[in-house]
């Protein structure tokens, strides 16, 4: 950064436009626009619309790169990670409920493979640091981490819902099980059974994905109920869902997915399970 650069950055009254902060992170406009659309982010209007970063944005956005290459996370995580960096109790510091018991249900399975941190990281396909924040209930895990981890353990993501579901035929609303995957994905199991599907309904926020690519054994069925979603199938397929629209697939392709559109998508996800 030039030296001149760095006397505007002293100033705090001092507001960059989206050009001068990508030039000054080297990154692309829509970069950043993706990490205000996640709430990493929030820069002010100039009265014509223009967005406008002060310094502690900008000082924010030179932690979430530093996040990024560093420790390879995915966007999703960084916002997880800065929400919960140093601010609220101990307990919002560390790891809400869920996470810690989803961190600690990985940890079990890795330490019953006999894989160390490591071994299970390079196998998954995710870092070392990343699989470590997620057992310690630091960071949420992504929809791909789970994927990837669960095919690792050899089990599916049906087992993080709980150690032990109960068996009934007719599941309620209020008795659906919930998981919070990642920030902007919920997952609600709609069959409590041991059964051969996995039957969830997604609701995805604006700008959440999957985190990643994943492939496993199976097959997947997608029904859009509300909203727009896009799913990308061997980095070949791509498709754009919108409400009453149904997808089928092989789950040995690889997808990955994201909510493209400005409000929540609802679907229903149903996928064989391989084990």
């Amino acid at each position: 950064m030039s030296a001149s650069a760095l006397k505007q950055l002293k100033d705090n009254s001092i507001r960059f436009g989206i050009a001068k902060v990508a030039k000054l992170l080297d990154v692309s406009t829509s970069t950043l626009r993706k990490w205000e659309r996640l709430g990493i982010v929030r820069p002010e209007r100039s009265p014509s619309g223009y967005r406008k970063f002060s310094l502690a944005e900008v000082e924010r956005l030179k932690s979430v790169q530093r996040l990024k290459t560093e420790k390879q996370v995915s966007s999703a995580t960084v916002v997880h990670l800065l929400r919960n960096n140093g601010k609220g109790s101990a307990k919002d510091r560390f790891g809400n409920p869920e996470s810690l018991r989803i961190g600690q249900r990985l940890k079990r399975l890795r330490e019953q493979h006999a894989l160390n941190l490591s071994q299970a990281a390079e196998q998954a396909g995710i870092s070392v640091s990343y699989l470590s924040c997620i057992e310690r209930g630091h960071s949420s895990a992504s929809v791909a981490a789970l994927q990837k981890l669960a095919t690792l353990y050899e089990t599916n993501v049906l087992s993080f819902f709980g150690e032990t579901l109960p068996s009934q035929k007719l599941v309620r609303p209020s008795e659906r099980r919930r998981l919070a995957a990642t920030p902007g994905v919920t997952i609600e199991l709609l069959a409590l059974a041991q059964c051969s599907m996995e039957p969830h309904l997604f609701r995805v926020s604006p700008g959440a994905s999957s985190g990643g690519s994943y492939t496993h054994d199976g097959e997947e069925f997608i029904f859009m109920l509300h909203g727009n979603f896009e799913i990308w199938l061997d980095e070949v397929e791509h498709y754009q869902l919108s409400e009453g629209d149904s997808l089928y697939f092989s789950s040995r392709q690889a997808h990955r997915w994201r909510n493209s559109g400005s409000e929540d998508a609802v679907l229903v996800w149903c996928g064989s399970i391989p084990f």
